[in-house]
């Protein structure tokens, strides 16, 4: 079984210094919209794909809303029998910093997502225990927007996933955005809410 290194607070400059949980890799499983080589790259993180893996006993689903596309964000939620399929990313360094600070994690238990430990199932049986990134707060299941479903069967595609949850993730109901999405940064649609999770 892969090991992790969960996430510390850094130690305090009077005490002797340790090493930086930090500094120690850590394997992230990543699913839906952040497992796209694109959503890595446009943030500047580094993270080595180590395998596919499905989280047991877990469907995909979309909750709240998301400004920048203009609909729902993915979440996990427990269903006996289904998985959801990503990719086990090991990550080090800044690049942790950077994951956390996509996701919105905070140290203090208040950001939009938390590190959650689990264990998940490479496609040739592997396990491996890893960190997900779970959603804090969920409302009512919504549907996505069309473009944001399609940006994360892209990056499901680009990782190789199974061909059979890719067409099922492609299946999942959606609606078109009301503006051009991904809304660039210091952007406001006239159509937006104002929602968050």
């Amino acid at each position: 079984m892969k090991s992790i290194t969960l996430l510390s607070a850094r130690p305090s400059s009077s005490k002797p210094a340790k090493p930086s949980a930090r500094s120690t890799p850590v394997l992230a499983f990543i699913y839906g919209a952040a497992m796209n080589p694109a959503w890595l790259a446009e943030r500047g993180i580094r993270a080595e794909p180590v395998a596919i893996a499905r989280l047991p006993d877990q469907r995909l689903s979309f909750h709240g809303y998301n400004q920048m596309w203009d609909g729902a964000e993915e979440a996990t939620l427990p269903a006996h029998g289904k998985d959801v399929w990503g990719v086990v990313y090991k990550v080090a360094g800044l690049d942790v910093d950077r994951l956390d600070a996509a996701q919105g994690v905070r140290l203090n238990g208040t950001g939009t997502y938390f590190h959650y430990p689990v264990e998940v199932v490479g496609a040739e049986g592997t396990v491996y225990t890893a960190v997900m990134y779970r959603k804090a707060a969920l409302r009512d299941e919504r549907p996505p927007s069309a473009e944001y479903l399609a940006y994360i069967v892209q990056g499901a595609k680009a990782r190789d996933l199974p061909a059979d949850y890719i067409d099922a993730m492609s299946a999942i109901a959606s609606v078109p955005a009301a503006y051009p999405v991904p809304l660039k940064a210091n952007s406001t649609p006239q159509a937006a809410e104002s929602e968050c999770c």
